[in-house]
């Protein structure tokens, strides 16, 4: 019995012809296509990854400045 993954069921929503011919084996014939789709996948990932990031780090400096503000209003620096 052949085990089915998630990708396949997927597929077969999507398309259940080209999941059928998944199954016979055929290989699609615009590889180009799929191989260049793929990298601007990667690509915008590793993008919204960065933004994730720096996003963190924009908070933290954030909290950084106010508490260091904080610090100077209630006179711990003189």
């Amino acid at each position: 019995m052949k085990t089915i993954r998630a990708s396949e069921i997927g597929t077969f929503v999507y398309c259940r012809r080209a999941w059928w011919y998944q199954r016979q084996g055929h290989q699609p014939e615009n590889q180009a296509e799929m191989a260049s789709g793929s990298e601007v996948h990667y690509r915008h990932g590793r993008a919204v990854l960065l933004s994730g990031l720096l996003r963190t780090l924009a908070y933290a400096l954030l909290l950084i400045a106010v508490v260091l503000f904080t610090v100077y209003l209630v006179g711990g620096w003189r």
